[in-house]
């Protein structure tokens, strides 16, 4: 059993979403026996898509780590694999990697097993190519996430059902993880229809936005030839909207209103967390995790655990709807009013007085528990709005300076449009206004990141852009939203690979730097 340890074995037959094995799982889930139909196929994408709404991947700790890693997010708590995410002193005993690094690769194991159980489907490709296009689109968005956050990572594109297979698998350098994730995308372009039943079963457009965000990261900050097919690749989905039913929703907070989320245009891709509370953690954590201690709403209010600093507040133009939606600046304690100067004394001695995320609190929808756990939130991996920035921030790049001017005042015309939200547990309608004005003249690239970071604000997005535009020495440093970070280095890009699986496989060796 001590061989059944290793990660790469372990997750090998993770079909249904279980982390629990059996003694022989291999023998029980045999691609040969099992895989008889394309729903068979199906059965085990699904399985795939289930890791990622498990509490260790999205459903908190990765959306956590990466919300702690920005420049926007601070701890209210003091635990410390959280602090060590927050202060970029990440260890590879971590106890956040620990739990999302082996989910990722159950997530993975799910989908080569599907592509694999494919080979034994007797049945026309316009049918089954489909299929295994969902497994090869989320095998892709599983390695796109692992690739950013750690670099050189197993590959693996096949299920491995061997412990001395699995014990000698070493890295695969980035530059081929990425070209893989390539290959794998545009294969799903080619098969995946133009629209599915939800935003939560991948289609072309999904395919090509995240081509579009894959070229983008790799472009950095001076390969115009990556710019270019990122900006191609994004304009294709633009100029495609229709056809893909795709559009910026009139009413942002629409976008975090788990109980209007179905109905919106703009998600792309989304983990749709489905009214179930499914076992093995497959639930959704992050509002509790980012709401307000003592709160009357969500039955007692959040947890206090993730809170934003406090000068993206106050440097975020009060009359833009967006901070509006994004953040609680107050909140009904036992009964009472409190601004958020208020919020230790009224509340909890882990609150901060502050204002706090409030994309995932207020509308959690009907079937959220106490705290707002297990909410019916849509949480959107890619949304109409960033692929139109990632279309502006690759223009810039390319000389195509008015389309950039176009995106990103497509985004502010819907910010400036006000909506229907909430402010202090009441529901509100805020007026148009002027703010944010349209954008002239020329266009830089850090209008656009700034862009970014309001637009798709606590969304999980803020890490991966200071990583790829490698600007941590600036947002990190003494003007920064947080204040200095100490000894802020170019390692902390990437995080450590988990040490475990380093003793369990000297392959994996070495380190990243600087760990």
């Amino acid at each position: 059993m001590k061989a059944l340890k290793i990660l790469l074995l372990l997750i090998a037959v993770s079909i249904m979403g279980c982390s629990d094995l059996e003694e022989e799982p291999v023998g029980l889930l045999a691609p040969e026996g099992f895989f008889q139909s394309t729903q068979d196929i199906q059965t085990a994408v699904n399985g795939s898509y289930t890791h990622a709404i498990n509490e260790k991947f999205w459903g908190r700790k990765l959306s956590i780590a990466l919300m702690l890693r920005s420049d926007m997010v601070d701890l209210a708590s003091n635990e410390t694999r959280r602090m060590e995410m927050n202060d970029l002193t990440t260890l590879g005993n971590n106890g956040m990697i620990s739990e999302f690094w082996p989910k990722t690769y159950q997530g993975i194991a799910a989908a080569n097993q599907a592509i694999a159980g494919a080979e034994f489907v007797a049945a026309d490709e316009a049918i089954k190519n489909p299929v295994i296009a969902q497994a090869r689109f989320i095998r892709a968005f599983y390695y796109f996430h692992l690739v950013r956050q750690f670099g050189d990572v197993p590959y693996l594109d096949q299920p491995v059902s061997d412990a001395a297979a699995a014990a000698s698998i070493g890295k695969t350098p980035a530059a081929q993880v990425y070209e893989n994730i390539i290959a794998d995308l545009e294969y799903a372009k080619t098969w995946l229809p133009d629209t599915q039943p939800t935003r939560a079963i991948p289609s072309k457009g999904a395919a090509s936005s995240y081509l579009a965000l894959v070229y983008l990261t790799m472009a950095g900050n001076n390969d115009t030839a990556m710019f270019q097919r990122a900006f191609d690749e994004a304009e294709e989905v633009i100029l495609n909207a229709g056809t893909y039913q795709y559009d910026l929703d009139s009413d942002f907070q629409n976008l975090f209103n788990a109980n209007v989320i179905d109905g919106s245009v703009e998600p792309i891709f989304a983990l749709d967390y489905n009214n179930f509370e499914a076992p093995n953690n497959a639930y959704d954590q992050i509002a509790p995790m980012t709401g307000i201690r003592g709160d009357d709403r969500n039955e007692g209010g959040g947890w206090s655990v993730a809170v934003p600093s406090l000068a993206v507040y106050t440097t975020w133009p009060a009359d833009d709807y967006r901070r509006a939606v994004s953040m609680d600046d107050g909140a009904s304690i036992d009964g009472n009013l409190e601004p958020f100067t208020n919020f230790i004394a009224s509340g909890h001695q882990f609150a901060k007085n502050q204002p706090y995320i409030a994309k995932y609190t207020r509308f959690p929808g009907p079937f959220a528990r106490g705290n707002a756990r297990a909410t019916s939130h849509n949480y959107s991996m890619i949304r109409f709005a960033e692929v139109l920035l990632i279309a502006a921030e690759a223009g810039v790049e390319v000389g195509e300076n008015q389309a950039a001017i176009t995106y990103i005042n497509r985004i502010r015309a819907r910010a400036r449009m006000g909506g229907t939200t909430e402010k202090d547990g009441v529901t509100v309608t805020v007026a148009p206004s002027a703010v944010p004005a349209d954008i002239s003249g020329t266009v830089t690239v850090n209008d656009v990141l700034e862009e970014r970071r309001l637009e798709l604000a606590f969304e999980g997005k803020r890490w991966y852009d200071i990583a790829r535009r490698q600007i941590g020495a600036t947002v990190f440093g003494a003007s920064g939203l947080e204040g200095a970070k100490s000894d802020f280095s170019v390692t902390d890009y990437l995080m450590p690979l988990p040490a475990d699986e380093l003793d369990r496989n000297p392959n994996l060796l070495p380190q990243n730097p600087g760990y």
